[in-house]
């Protein structure tokens, strides 16, 4: 994941999951391990479509939807993968098989919210380097109409990743189901705005 990227995620974490609105540049830089400038370059970015408002001493965020999907067009999921395989088990098996690992997509927004819109046959994983060892030992490799990718971690977010993380990476996904997914998730965007 690109640097950018993470600078979006943290600003839209903050935001959704833990309500804070209003954030200070250095703050992010220090807690992504970015430069000022890049937390710059992004935030100017955001001003130019008024997601965010620069203040003397902070930021605001005043319009989230403008900023997740401006995200969501710049990610480059496929990107990201660092292994895939095919498994020969229901998805449930799959996921219950699975490391200590970050869920993702549609796996993510069933553990996050207790639902599913649509059935799925593809598991997205977040995983270090470490849980990518193991998950390669449960899982070996095998090429063909592979069903289990696993993606690099980016910060831990708990058993599922971020929310707008969940939005970005169901945007980029071609299933036709994906698109269940995410007029699921726009509905509960609503309520972000408030």
């Amino acid at each position: 994941m690109k640097k950018t990227e993470l600078v979006y995620k943290e600003i839209l974490y903050q935001a959704i999951e833990k309500q804070n609105k209003q954030m200070t540049q250095l703050e992010l830089s220090k807690k992504l391990n970015v430069s000022l400038s890049i937390v710059n370059l992004v935030l100017k970015k955001l001003e130019k479509i008024g997601a965010v408002k620069i203040n003397p001493m902070n930021f605001s965020i005043i319009n989230l939807k403008k900023l997740v999907y401006l995200w969501a067009s710049e990610r480059n999921l496929e990107k990201d993968i660092i292994y895939k395989t095919r498994v020969e088990m229901p998805v449930k098996e799959i996921e219950k098989n699975l490391p200590n690992i970050t869920f993702g997509a549609y796996s993510g927004y069933k553990y996050k919210f207790k639902d599913v819109p649509a059935d799925y046959s593809e598991v997205y994983v977040y995983a270090s380097e470490e849980e990518l060892k193991e998950i390669k030992k449960r899982f070996p490799d095998k090429k063909l109409n592979e069903n289990l990718f696993v993606l690099k971690k980016s910060g831990n977010y708990g058993k599922t990743d971020s929310i707008a993380q969940l939005f970005v990476d169901l945007w980029n996904l071609r299933e036709w189901y994906a698109s269940d997914f995410l007029k699921e998730l726009e509905k509960r965007m609503g309520a972000w705005e408030k």
